[in-house]
């Protein structure tokens, strides 16, 4: 199982350890985007600082119809217990963490400000 909390603004988080390429892992905050269908998004500051390699360049239509550009990344990272491959989108936002990465799961919410996020595995 892996648990999280609703923050003060109502948005379900949760921690991440991402491992660094050869170190140790860095903790980082995420929010859970349904809305988002990839694994995680982290800001390019984020990215140099673990080191991830650089796969491809992705793209995506946003709400008001345009399209941007953005680098993917490969990285690995604590996810119900296991070490997981994902990878991690390049984009200037708050790092997000998509139903790629829930694939599998359940999810629970306590919508209320300290409410717990619960993340189980489904039954294959």
């Amino acid at each position: 199982m892996i648990e999280g909390r609703v923050d003060a603004r109502l948005e379900a988080t949760l921690s991440l350890d991402v491992q660094r390429p050869g170190g140790r892992p860095c903790t980082i905050e995420a929010v859970v985007d349904t809305d988002y269908s990839e694994f995680l998004t982290l800001p390019p500051d984020r990215v140099s600082e673990l080191g991830l390699t650089r796969k491809h360049q992705g793209s995506a239509r946003l709400a008001d119809g345009s399209e941007i550009a953005f680098d993917v990344y490969d990285a690995e990272l604590v996810w119900d217990g296991q070490m997981v491959a994902v990878l991690v989108d390049a984009a200037e936002t708050t790092p997000l963490v998509g139903m790629a990465l829930l694939e599998g799961h359940e999810l629970r919410i306590e919508a209320r400000t300290g409410g717990r996020v619960l993340i189980d595995s489904l039954p294959s």
